[in-house]
């Protein structure tokens, strides 16, 4: 079995991997990158027999629609109708990709290879990391994985019943160098929420993804304790729709503490669209909260905002103070908007004195301790970083690290 990492040995982001035999050709992950300076790479060239995509995240999946449709692409159910969902929303047309769906610790073949999936703790949902079997060689790649989330517990059965006999992991060092001391988990986040909303004289706005399920539970809770409702817009209010189908303990629209805020771009979208969104616009309505109940009293709601939405924070902020929470990577806020749309405009808010601006996030990403109990546990023969700005740092840490450059093909044996 080979080994080519075409872009990622490097970078965070826009993860591409290639395993190969002599009859087959797999790609793991076909991420967009993140930074203008990524490697480029020609996605036509590769001629993959297949591709796996680890989560629903744009820098692990956000390249598929450059293959080849008759390409199957293996990836998680709900992974694909996040995938989707995004593109409504959006107004883009939906991947035509030749999907098929790998369930949680079920192994399935393509070609040569043998792949179990192992659903891991992420701030995406569906989130996986792989064992690939082939020629008596065995190859585990990490995924983007933490155990500081809610499930966390995932973490834990990895430990306690590893995969074997590693040959190589491929492991993701997101958190080299950086320090998560001050929100070091989800429920740190969840206490930082509930006491800003225990002291708000208005509205607060939280700036968060819509897919980081973890997040959002811990918004619904703060509310819950705090005796205040979560706003949501119609995208978040699906997002939540389709999570709910593989877990009841997930918020949603029915909850008595989460109201919908009614947007027209994207009203219309879902009613020109019944054949996808079926009866979900009429049970929508039922829980939608006006601009007048906003008004009338906004000390009593938390807004999940998305990035776009300046134009209400600043309605809200001529009358007093407004909370703002970040709940997102803060270098989110030093790129581009080309990049990462509304970053500017998030910026300038912490030097608003009409706005309490609040940094409240804990990483989708392993701690350096965690990676530590992840080699531990698994005990690879040999390790290669990935998914990282800091390979050099992973032999102060590791035995049997080989770093290898993007595009550098390496024979496991």
């Amino acid at each position: 079995m080979e080994l080519t990492i075409h872009r990622g040995t490097k970078e965070i982001g826009g993860t591409v991997v290639e395993l190969n035999t002599d009859n087959t050709r797999l790609l793991i992950d076909l991420g967009m990158p993140l930074s203008k300076n990524s490697t480029e790479i020609d996605i036509g060239n590769l001629k993959p027999d297949a591709v796996l995509v680890s989560h629903p995240h744009q820098d692990h999946f956000g390249l598929i629609d450059q293959l080849d449709c008759e390409v199957p692409v293996y990836i998680g159910e709900l992974s694909k109708d996040l995938i989707f969902a995004t593109h409504k929303f959006l107004d883009r047309p939906l991947p035509d990709n030749n999907f098929f769906h790998f369930k949680n610790w079920q192994p399935f073949k393509i070609g040569d290879f043998r792949i179990t999936p192992y659903l891991v703790d992420h701030s995406a949902v569906d989130a996986y990391g792989f064992l690939v079997e082939a020629e008596g060689k065995r190859v585990f790649y990490s995924g983007d994985f933490r155990a500081s989330g809610n499930k966390a517990f995932l973490f834990d059965k990895l430990l306690d019943d590893p995969p074997s006999s590693i040959d190589m992991l491929l492991m993701e060092g997101t958190m080299m160098r950086r320090n998560s001391d001050r929100f070091p988990d989800e429920v740190s986040v969840r206490r930082r929420i509930e006491k800003i909303l225990r002291n708000q004289q208005n509205i607060t706005f939280m700036i968060a993804s819509s897919q980081n399920i973890d997040r959002l539970v811990s918004a619904v809770h703060a509310c819950q304790t705090a005796a205040k409702i979560l706003v949501i817009d119609f995208y978040t209010a699906w997002v939540l729709e389709k999570v709910k189908q593989v877990s009841a303990k997930v918020p949603n629209i029915d909850w008595e503490t989460v109201k919908v805020y009614a947007d027209r771009t994207m009203d219309d979208r879902i009613k020109h669209d019944p054949g996808f969104f079926g009866d979900f616009r009429g049970r929508l309505y039922q829980h939608r909260v006006t601009n007048d109940e906003l008004a009338s009293d906004p000390a009593r709601y938390l807004s999940y905002s998305k990035m776009s939405r300046f134009r209400i924070m600043e309605l809200y902020k001529k009358f007093s103070p407004i909370n703002l929470i970040y709940s997102q990577w803060l270098g989110y806020l030093k790129l581009q908007n080309d990049v990462y749309y509304g970053a500017e405009e998030i910026s300038a808010y912490q030097n608003d004195p009409q706005v309490n601006f609040t940094y409240a996030h804990t990483s989708g990403h392993a701690t350096l301790d965690t990676l530590h109990k992840m080699v531990a546990a698994l005990r690879p023969a040999r390790l290669v970083p990935i998914h990282t700005e800091y390979p050099d740092d992973f032999t102060n840490h590791f035995d049997g690290v080989t770093i290898l450059k993007d595009g550098q093909s390496l024979t496991i044996s």
